[in-house]
């Protein structure tokens, strides 16, 4: 079946009349973790990106960036793909489109994520999820979405292992901290090359060759894809008022296993906490492994929120509005570094006194310029640049 065929016998992508409120508002206001994460890993080059010798305020940060940020916005996009994907398909399938059709706009959607994905590593950040999003895509749509109930039960299976992981790695740290010989090495820092460049060229090339490594490492969250599918087949964000108990119990026991799960590498961040080199890893990897807790966490409690809003108001909708422009606001945010820190353009990063402050306070300004921006489209009743790209892609140019 060509694009054409499937483009006519396919329904397109869904009218803000038939949104739930939950994913939009997750995805907007999340779009400013993401925002914090990424411009602290561009300012020191790194990753995660942290000041290793922090001083004054600037432990205080730290401790509040390893907490909250970073490792923890990316599972919420993750979560709230997998969502996505099943909704694709529902709708798909209410319009009468065959399963055949269905895989082939779902396929094609998902290979112009990876299309996408390289063009933005490649010509703006080498940090890129986009790729891998379409990849795990592609695996979800081949393998998992057409399952049944009792093989979508493995999803919370496993996130019940990976907590049992959590309490055992927590337990080996702790140990560790209590009856280790003390020391002062700092969290295990991966330096960026692309992002201490010299010049634009430089950056692209380095670039080309971090994108692939970036993308197979972050290729095993179609876990948490995976627990968004299972959610999807619920209707758990479409009808949160009927899941509310299980959506606080996630928002609780998901936040709590993050921030438990974060703080110690929060308190060796600040500088408040001293342990030696090989106890410093086994403090970030609890902290990668608790931070995909964060995704479902945060999910639920914007979920929550979204019982309490019975009409959005100024705040929500901006939000919302941003939420459903999230792949363009993520890209805005990607030519703003470039354009503001990069060393061979801007480089404020580095201009002031505290790097981590100046670095935040652009995330910052720069998250709210995109919401200002998504609202002005929303009244104007316009898509995002990059949406109405990728949906003309999938469904042809008549969507």
């Amino acid at each position: 079946m060509n694009v054409d065929t499937a483009a006519r016998t396919s329904r397109g992508p869904v009218r803000r009349a038939e949104r739930a409120l939950a994913p939009d508002l997750a995805r907007g206001a999340m779009l400013l973790i993401i925002a914090l994460a990424n411009v602290a890993g561009v300012v020191f080059a790194g990753e995660p990106g942290l000041d290793t010798a922090p001083e004054g305020a600037d432990r205080g940060l730290n401790f509040l960036l390893l907490t909250l940020v970073h490792a923890r916005g990316y599972p919420v996009f993750a979560v709230m793909f997998g969502y996505g994907i099943v909704q694709l398909a529902r709708r798909q399938d209410e319009f009468g489109a065959t399963p055949k059709q269905v895989r082939s706009v779902l396929m094609r959607r998902n290979l112009w994520l990876v299309v996408f994905g390289f063009l933005h590593a490649a010509l703006l950040y080498y940090g890129d999820f986009l790729g891998a999003y379409g990849l795990v895509g592609i695996v979800t749509t081949l393998l998992l979405l057409r399952r049944g109930d009792k093989f979508h039960r493995i999803a919370p299976a496993l996130w019940a292992l990976s907590a049992v992981e959590a309490l055992v790695l927590s337990g080996i740290v702790v140990r560790r901290i209590l009856a280790g010989p003390g020391g002062a090495a700092p969290l295990p820092v991966s330096h960026i090359d692309s992002l201490g460049a010299p010049g634009y060229v430089a950056s692209l090339l380095d670039r080309l060759g971090e994108w692939p490594m970036h993308t197979l490492t972050v290729l095993p969250f179609i876990m948490i894809t995976w627990l968004g599918v299972w959610a999807a087949r619920r209707r758990i964000l479409e009808e949160p008022a009927t899941h509310k108990a299980l959506l606080r119990w996630t928002a609780v026991v998901g936040l709590g296993v993050a921030i438990a799960g974060g703080l110690p590498a929060a308190l060796v961040g600040a500088g408040w906490l001293h342990v030696d080199e090989s106890t410093a890893g086994l403090i970030l990897q609890l902290h990668g492994v608790s931070g995909m807790f964060a995704g479902p966490g945060y999910v639920a409690v914007f979920a929550l929120i979204a019982i309490r809003v019975a009409r959005p108001g100024p705040i929500v909708g901006a939000l919302s509005a941003l939420g459903r422009r999230s792949l363009s606001g993520y890209l805005f945010q990607s030519v703003a570094w470039l354009i503001l820190l990069a060393p061979f353009t801007l480089g404020l990063g580095h201009r002031f006194h505290s790097p981590t402050v100046t670095g935040l306070i652009i995330a910052v300004a720069v998250w709210l310029a995109t919401v200002l921006l998504a609202r002005l489209l929303d009244k104007r009743k316009q898509a995002g640049p990059a949406e109405t790209v990728l949906r003309r892609l999938t469904y042809g140019p008549r969507a």
